[in-house]
């Protein structure tokens, strides 16, 4: 069963019926029974339905740290959930089989997810004493009505919500779950208008000014990078957005990742150690605190090093916590307070 929405819609033109789409920053005019760029939001005469209501097509439970948030509650389990669809079309997509079904496949011909309503993923996150849900695998924004009533009863229960987003969500979604919010990780990835409107039909400016106003909110706040050769891997750019987080915050933590051949960029080659390294160190040139890589196997730059006194402090393999040193959140051999949200 659909869950027809009034908050994030509004009706433009009475007469066909038509409406336009609040959630994200496409904001969508949306044609009577047609959907959104997303494939999940449809226009049902008039009114909004959201396709994928009360309807996982995933859910795991997986370390925090996967999604990545690596100065968020290290070492917790999260409840990761999703539903199908995607505002995004990106063709480098890792999770293309779940984003971009809606689009690819007619209405009745797809299998929308299991029945899964807010109080079952609350039950079950206490069940199993987990503390966090995870909105991930596909871009919460999409389903928002459905995130949101989640999200809100699980603040009453003192479960903390993260989100992994694009960062495209509209200025009405987040003001709507930032009360609810406690982490994101959204994904920068490119700092070329170019690369947004071909590769992901979309545009930069949108996530670049969200990822601004989601620290100004004192929400937690981490970036991924994914590293695709030859299209992001310039220097150039690689430096521009390490410059432009750390104007944010030089302890915005910034996940730069490596692409493997997905979904329409088959025959594009991985991308190499020694890209992953560059850019690395790129980060910390531009003057970032906390830089990791992530797809590959690399222990050194995925642990946590005090910026003040450059040891140790939380130690990694891949996704996997190895140690947590930190004494709260303080280094425990000089004092340094380190960035995040650790208790």
């Amino acid at each position: 069963m659909t869950m027809p929405s009034k908050k994030f819609y509004q009706l433009v033109k009475a007469k066909e019926k038509s409406i336009i789409c609040l959630a994200c920053n496409h904001h969508c005019i949306i044609e009577n029974q047609k959907t959104g760029k997303c494939g999940v939001r449809k226009n049902n005469n008039g009114q909004l339905d959201l396709l994928v209501n009360n309807k996982l097509i995933a859910f795991n439970d997986d370390p925090i740290e996967k999604k990545p948030l690596f100065h968020f509650l290290p070492g917790e389990e999260s409840f990761s959930i999703s539903t199908l669809g995607c505002n995004f079309s990106c063709d480098f997509c890792q999770n293309w089989d779940i984003s971009q079904t809606p689009k690819e496949q007619k209405e009745e011909d797809i299998y929308w997810g299991e029945k899964w309503p807010p109080q079952k993923i609350i039950d079950y996150c206490l069940k199993n004493k987990i503390k966090i849900i995870a909105y991930t695998y596909n871009e919460p924004t999409i389903w928002i009505e459905y995130a949101l009533e989640i999200m809100k009863l699980a603040k009453k229960e003192k479960i903390k919500n993260v989100w992994v987003s694009n960062g495209y969500f509209s200025d009405f979604t987040l003001k709507a779950i930032a009360p609810y919010l406690n982490a994101v990780n959204i994904d920068l990835k490119s700092f070329s208008e170019e690369f947004y409107q071909n590769i992901c039909d979309a545009h930069l400016e949108p996530v670049k000014n969200n990822i601004k106003k989601v620290f100004e909110l004192g929400i937690w706040e981490e970036i991924t990078t994914l590293i695709i050769p030859q299209l992001n891997d310039s220097d150039e750019e690689l430096l521009a957005m390490a410059q432009f987080l750390k104007d944010i915050s030089k302890d915005l933590v910034w996940h730069i990742s490596a692409f493997y051949p997905a979904y329409k960029m088959i025959n594009t080659k991985p991308t190499p150690l020694e890209t992953i390294l560059r850019a690395y160190n790129l980060g910390k040139k531009g003057g970032l605190n906390y830089v990791y890589t992530g797809n590959i196997l690399k222990a050194d730059s995925e642990s946590t090093y005090c910026p003040n006194c450059q040891k140790m402090v939380i130690q990694r393999m891949g996704i996997q916590l190895i140690e947590n040193k930190l004494q709260k959140n303080q280094c425990p051999y000089c004092g340094y307070q380190i960035a995040g949200v650790f208790d």
